[in-house]
């Protein structure tokens, strides 16, 4: 893959060029006082430093079969030391090289660094021998080797394994839960093995595996991505015939080559070369403001032409890690206590359901008891001694015959799409922890302002299961989903999307990197991608927030629009000139001087692409928001207790279901309804001024009073059963809680998806435990 010039060293080289120009242009003014002769010389001498340049840059279009701003601009300089206008051919000169000083911050486009994609391959492998196991060069591996792959280390051949082994397969999924894959099944070169070491019999060499064939895909991709023309080049194909008929004319009507001279200086399309590149690169400012680095001006550009949007769902629209959702138990366990239990075993494992156990236990404020003796079974789970009770946390024992509450458990999971892990306590399942990726808070929000900016076509790309990215998608309101989707079945999506318009592909794994390479502009999510994602990305995303993507493409379309206004106003502006030049109103000297003035309008106003939108004031509420978005995420155990408490009571009245439901009440009065009234009393009115609006938050305080209701409701009910609840009460309580569940579940996620990403500075939202 040919290495693309570095943008620094073009930018210097540029600059010298600038430098150059510059200094004979001011030498020449400060020596014609003295000598007018030393002074043409001066200017000629700038001239001729531009034209060598120009010309290669002329050359170079004409090449690739197009014309735009330089032969232009190559004409004028021509021209005006063909009839000795020096000054003016200065002028051009140091607008021309300023130009494309300028435009050098913006013109990496096809040369993407995939060095970390190629870094990330296996350089040493594990063969065994006879004698035990030697460390060789992973390219000295050969179909039909047995292969050790040591804890935490990635497959460097495509193999099948020899014995059972739990492996992080997110690099070419996507997917973060790690996998179980049984003796005898294939296994990928680029997974990550996240259990004990493992052996696999290579059935193909490096060059022929899975993570090699990713590489030669990205570096495909970049190879046949196609450039974006500059928009410059394109208003200039109609306006430099324009400008030489005119200065035709001019010469055949009155015979002065001067006269026509003057046209062509006045023509120099300078608000071209001088107003679009730094209308873009104030968007590349605004933009890096709002938390994007956009790489090249040519990627902003196109990004505010975009048209599709493909986004992975791992890790871009969903959260990337695991989390308990919900706590199913046995009839008389406590969940807090089991999950306490659990958290002890799990916190001894790097497994990613394992930080799934211990980050719920940490939102319920549940310190682990020690747990000694842990071990770790590939595939079956951990095990320890937690206060003298063994306590097993994984996949429920084959030889166990499911318990009504443990089969419901399982029909819960298949229904919500998420992964059980169970918990034994002394071999008895006693909990079953519902575990599953979650969407962003601000997924729906970013998704429903990308439609308002124009994006018409917005397709999910996902190696996930059918039904889990249909969900997401559902949710999302995305009308397109490719699942169970390769990195060559990405390239083939994004493809066909770019038939239909400018495609823009969002990703953040290593798995995304040659999807990103093939759209006409890639954008990954720095914080948690891959470097190989970043790096073959034309925007970096640098928190983890999806809604910046709303931002940059809002910047993107402002500086786009900006930059075309600003083009067609120097344009119309120049064409005005030149008229004046064709009658003679103007010499080449004052035309370049007009065309300076001209200058002078369009970059000012291309250069409100740096203003910042005041309509979405919001740092006096962060802090504001970040303290409710903090109350969120410790409400989790209350939120969860009124689904336990109505699951308690399908069993019939008993003394855990009567506590059950008492736990509940308690936490309903002692957390969420303080809460909820701080909402209203605090949050809601600084909201709602904000927003402009008094009748913004009616809706969600309206929700507020149908919570306080239902729980009166509960309280209503508690006092009419002082010695236990009573068989005729189980019906409605049955039904309060659920409804309670209902109203909370939807009014939480109204408030992480349409309040709390409103702040820029808000708290990491991705631990909220809104599923």
């Amino acid at each position: 893959m040919t290495t693309a010039e570095a943008p620094a060293r073009r930018v210097f080289r540029e600059a010298i060029l600038v430098a150059v120009i510059g200094v004979c242009g001011a030498a020449g003014l400060i020596a014609r006082p003295f000598s007018g002769a030393v002074a043409d010389m001066l200017w000629l001498a700038a001239i001729a430093v531009a034209l060598g340049p120009a010309a290669v840059w002329v050359f170079q279009d004409l090449r690739r079969g197009r014309y735009g701003a330089d032969l232009l601009a190559l004409v004028a300089l021509v021209g005006a030391a063909a009839v000795g206008e020096y000054f003016a051919g200065a002028l051009i000169a140091l607008m021309v090289a300023t130009g494309r000083v300028l435009e050098a911050y913006a013109s990496r486009r096809a040369g993407r660094d995939l060095s970390a994609l190629l870094g990330r391959a296996p350089v040493r492998a594990h063969r065994r021998r006879a004698g035990g196991i030697e460390t060789v060069a992973a390219t000295e591996i050969s179909p039909g080797d047995a292969v050790v792959v040591l804890p935490g280390e990635t497959v460097p051949v495509d193999g099948v394994l020899t014995m059972a082994g739990v492996f992080d397969e997110s690099a070419l999924t996507g997917e973060p839960v790690p996998v179980v894959r049984r003796a005898s099944t294939e296994i990928r070169s680029g997974v990550v093995n996240a259990g004990a070491a493992v052996d696999i019999r290579a059935s193909a060499t490096v060059e022929e595996s899975t993570y090699a064939g990713i590489v030669t895909l990205a570096r495909q991709a970049a190879a046949t991505a196609a450039p974006t023309a500059r928009l410059a080049d394109r208003v200039a194909v109609w306006f430099l015939p324009l400008a030489l008929v005119i200065a035709g004319v001019a010469w055949i009507l009155t015979r002065d080559p001067v006269r026509a001279v003057a046209v062509v200086v006045t023509a120099t399309p300078c608000p071209l070369l001088l107003a679009v590149p730094v209308a873009i690169t104030a968007g590349m400012s605004r933009a890096a403001r709002a938390g994007v680095v956009v790489k090249d001006g040519a990627a902003l550009e196109t990004l505010g032409r975009a048209r599709c949007l493909a986004m992975d769902k791992t890790g871009t629209v969903t959260v990337g890690r695991p989390a308990v959702i919900d706590i199913v138990t046995a009839p008389g366990a406590d969940a807090d206590q089991v999950l306490r239990q659990a958290a002890a075993v799990e916190r001894f494992s790097p497994h990613v359901l394992a930080n799934a156990v211990t980050a719920a236990a940490a939102a319920r404020g549940l310190e682990p008891e020690g747990a000694q003796d842990v071990s770790e079974q590939p595939g079956q789970g951990a095990t320890g001694t937690v206060a003298g009770h063994s306590v097993r946390v994984g996949r429920l024992p084959s030889r166990t015959e499911p318990a009504p509450w443990a089969r419901a458990a399982q029909r819960r999971a298949r229904l919500d799409l998420a992964v059980l892990v169970w918990v034994c306590v002394d071999d008895a399942p006693m909990a079953a922890l519902l575990v599953r990726d979650r969407i962003r808070a601000d997924a729906a929000r970013t998704m429903r302002r990308l439609r308002s900016a124009g994006l018409r076509r917005l397709l999910l790309l996902t190696g996930d299961r059918v039904d889990n990215a249909a969900e997401v998608a559902q949710l999302l309101g995305l009308s397109e989903v490719v699942a169970d989707a390769d990195p060559a079945d990405k390239i083939a999506a994004i493809r066909a999307a770019r038939d239909d318009g400018v495609t823009v592909m969002v990703g953040d794994g290593v798995n995304d990197a040659p999807a990103l390479a093939a759209a006409d502009v890639g954008v990954a999510l720095g914080s948690r991608g891959s470097t190989a994602a970043v790096q073959a990305a034309d925007a970096v995303i640098v928190d983890d927030r999806i809604d910046r993507l709303a931002d940059a493409v809002e910047v993107a379309q402002r500086s786009h629009r900006l930059a075309v206004q600003s083009a067609i106003a120097g344009m119309t502006l120049s064409l005005a000139a030149m008229i004046a030049a064709a009658f003679g109103l103007l010499a080449p000297a004052a035309g370049a001087l007009v065309q300076e003035g001209i200058d002078v309008v369009v970059i000012l106003n291309a250069l409100r692409a740096l203003r910042i939108d005041r309509g979405r004031r919001t740092a006096a509420i962060d802090p504001l928001i970040a303290r409710f978005v903090r109350e969120h995420d410790r409400l989790q155990a209350a939120r969860a207790s009124v689904r336990q408490a109505a699951d308690a009571l399908s069993r019939g009245p008993s003394l855990s279901a009567d506590a059950a439901v008492r736990r509940a009440f308690d936490l309903l009065v002692q957390h969420i309804l303080p809460h909820e009234h701080a909402e209203d009393s605090q949050l809601y009115p600084a909201l709602a001024d904000y927003l402009r609006d008094p009748e913004a938050m009616v809706t969600m305080s309206r929700e507020h009073t149908e919570i306080d209701r239902l729980t009166d409701r509960i309280r209503r009910h508690l006092d009419d059963s002082a010695h236990g609840i009573r068989a005729d009460q189980i019906d409605d309580l049955r039904a309060t809680l659920y409804g309670l569940d209902a109203v909370l579940t939807l009014h939480f996620a109204q408030e992480d998806e349409a309040l709390f990403t409103l702040a820029h500075n808000q708290v990491d939202t991705t631990a909220m435990s809104s599923p």
